[in-house]
This record gives structure tokens, sequence and C-alpha cells, in this order.
């Protein structure tokens, strides 16, 4: 029977550090700093299997970071079996606050031995590059976001209010901005701002046409319509679910959803003692900020409404899954008017109970437990 030697590969974008971890010795060898390059962690394996004596089994591994999922592809096409590590999963062996390469190496490596940690799920080719332009269409809207919060200040600063309240950036603002003359540098500037701020909001517009036409594909286009059935979550978060996700049939319950997107509270217990805190935020923080922003939505509206455009984004679904999202969808503005009205609980924190249950009904819909 092969002895398995774990692989704890801490990972720079200018160098790498590994280092084994054997059950049988217990404890750490080889350890070895090595150039950015997966060749070299060929050469390093192949140098330690020279040095045993016994037939060995490989399995490295790393935190999810810089690198992606690329030495993780890597590795597994050469027959290397290879392991992305969520870092805030990773249960820790250094106590004593002394931070170096070696020392995370090391805990890397009794990581993937005694199992204390959450493995990264590694999505298909396809499912990558549709992640990577949606991420690259957040980039482009938060961009937009600090362009926008620029010019408020800008026009502020040199004391010029909107007579339309706090209604920014409805087009009557936007015209308002652009017939504001300020003249000489000032003038210049506020036109540099607006140049950049057309252009980002173009961009962004035509990038969530394209997300549109991703989306319409057959891969995805049945399950974002039932995603879409659910108040708050259309096209884009639908598809980033899919996308980050990938089969929500690996998560046992729909609760493994919730705490693998950070959802669930906190907990610090001892002896008799309980104390609950805010939630873990461990896991995807990308689609953690999306179903909450989505979860906003139940916030407004009579409890049993639907409006037209639910009803159209419903519309030519099964109708065991409408009736499930409409039961998903009066239940969760249930709960926020109830526990902000009449438990008189943070309206954050409805939100983010109501996030916690969203991300459960759409676990429910992808997996077929309609019922």
């Amino acid at each position: 029977m092969n002895s398995i030697l774990y692989i704890g590969m801490d990972v720079h974008k200018d160098d790498y550090t590994l280092c084994c971890y054997s059950f049988e010795k217990d404890e750490l060898l080889y350890r070895q700093k090595i150039g950015p390059y997966y060749k070299m962690i060929l050469k390093y394996l192949e140098q330690v299997r020279k040095s045993r004596s016994d037939e060995v089994e490989f399995i490295c591994g790393y935190e999810a970071g810089c690198l992606g999922y690329s030495l993780y592809h890597q590795l597994t096409d050469h027959g290397i079996k290879c392991v992305i590590l969520a870092p805030s999963t990773m249960g820790v062996t250094n106590t004593n606050r002394i931070k170096t390469d070696k020392r995370d190496a090391g805990n890397i490596a009794r990581c993937l031995a005694f199992g204390t940690y959450n493995e990264v799920f590694v999505p298909t080719e396809e499912d990558g590059t549709v992640k990577e332009y949606i991420r690259m269409r957040d980039d482009q809207k938060k961009a937009l976001k600090i362009i926008k919060q620029q010019i408020l200040s800008f026009v502020l600063r040199h004391g010029y209010r909107f007579d339309g309240g706090r209604n920014y950036w409805t087009k009557k603002h936007v015209t308002w901005l652009k017939s504001l003359a300020l003249g000489g540098t000032l003038q210049e500037s506020l036109d540099e701002y607006l140049i950049t701020y057309d252009y980002l909001a173009d961009k962004v517009e035509r990038l969530d046409k394209r997300i549109e036409e991703l989306a319409s594909h057959e891969r995805y286009q049945k399950n974002v319509k039932k995603l879409s059935c659910l108040i708050g979550v259309r096209t884009f978060t639908a598809l980033s679910a899919l996308v980050e996700l990938g089969d929500f049939n690996r998560f046992a319950k729909a609760d493994h959803l919730a705490a693998f997107l950070g959802l669930v509270p906190s907990e610090d217990s001892s002896g008799g003692k309980q104390k609950r805190g805010g939630i873990t935020k461990a896991g995807n923080s990308h689609l953690r900020r999306l179903l909450i922003e989505s979860a906003q939505s139940y916030a407004r509206g009579a409890i049993g409404h639907k409006s037209l455009d639910l009803k159209r984004r419903q519309s030519g679904n099964d109708p065991q899954v409408i009736a499930y999202a409409d039961k998903a969808n009066e239940r969760l503005r249930r709960k926020f008017y109830r526990m902000t009205l009449k438990n008189g609980a943070n309206r954050n924190v409805a939100v983010t109970a109501v996030a916690r249950e969203l991300a459960c009904f759409m676990w429910g819909l992808m997996t077929d437990n309609v019922a």
C-alpha cells in the first residue's frame, strides 16, 4: 500500500514555499523555497519520490489567492492530486503568532493531512470564463460608483446643490450636472468627470446586455429562469450563483449552502454559556454580497403582491416552480416585516436573515426540492 505525503504550498507571485507532512513521522519534511513555476513543483516532487524507499502518493494544496485555479489545473493535468483550501475554514496549528512562509506551508500541509479545511470548488472551463466576465463587469460597476461619488463631492465642494432632493443619477439630475457653468479650470474638471461617467455608464450597460446573452445559452437558460422567479433575483444574480456555485447538489442541505456563503451566525460558546455573534462571512464573499443586495427587495411591497416584472420573469416556468417561488417570496417578506416591525430588529440584521433564507430557497429550486 502506498504511503501518502501531504504537500503544503505557500504560493506567492514571486516564489513558492513547499514542505511535506507524513503521518508516519508526524513531522514536516523537505522544506524548500522555489521559483513560481509549476515545473519546479514537479521537479521537487520527483526529488522527494527518489529520496523515499517506498512508493508514495502526493496530495498537494494551496490557499485560494492570487493564482486562482491556474496552478490547480497545471498540476492535475500532470496527474498530481491538488486541492485549493478556503483560508477562512482552515484549522490553525500555528498559535504563537509567528508568521513565515515556511510556517504557512507547514500549516497547509497539516490541514491537508487532518482534513481541517473546506475545499474550494473548481468550476468547469465554461463556468470559469463566464465567472471572470461577471466579476470584470462588477469591477466596472465599482468604478462607476466611485466616479459618481467623486462628482457629487466635487459639485458640493463648490456650493452647488441639486433641487431634486436625493434623487441622484436620474435623467433630470444628469441634465442638471451637465448644465452647470462653473467656468475656467473648474468647468474642465467637471467635464472630465462627466466624460468618465458617461463612458462607464455606457460600458456597464453594454456588459449587462452581454450577460443577458450569456444567460440565454442552453447551459444556463432554464436555471436562470427558475431562479428569476424569486423577488430580487434577476439575470445577473442568477447567472452569478450558477457559475460561482456550480452543482448545487454538492450541498447536502440548504443550511450547508447558507454556511458556505458565510450567512449563518457565528458562535462562541463554552460550558453552559452560549454566545452568538454576527454572520461568519466565510466562503464566497462575491455571491454573499449579491444575495444581501437581492434581499433588500423584500423590504418593499405588500405581502403576496406580484409586480408585472416578476410575473414576466415567472412566465414559462413549471407551475410547481412558480408556486414554490411564490411561497418563498411571501415567507421572506413576512419575515422581514415581522423582524423589523414586530420584534424591532435592526434593518440590516433582518435583511441578512432574509438573505440566508433566500439562499436556502435557491438551493431548493436548483435541487428540485420544491415540494
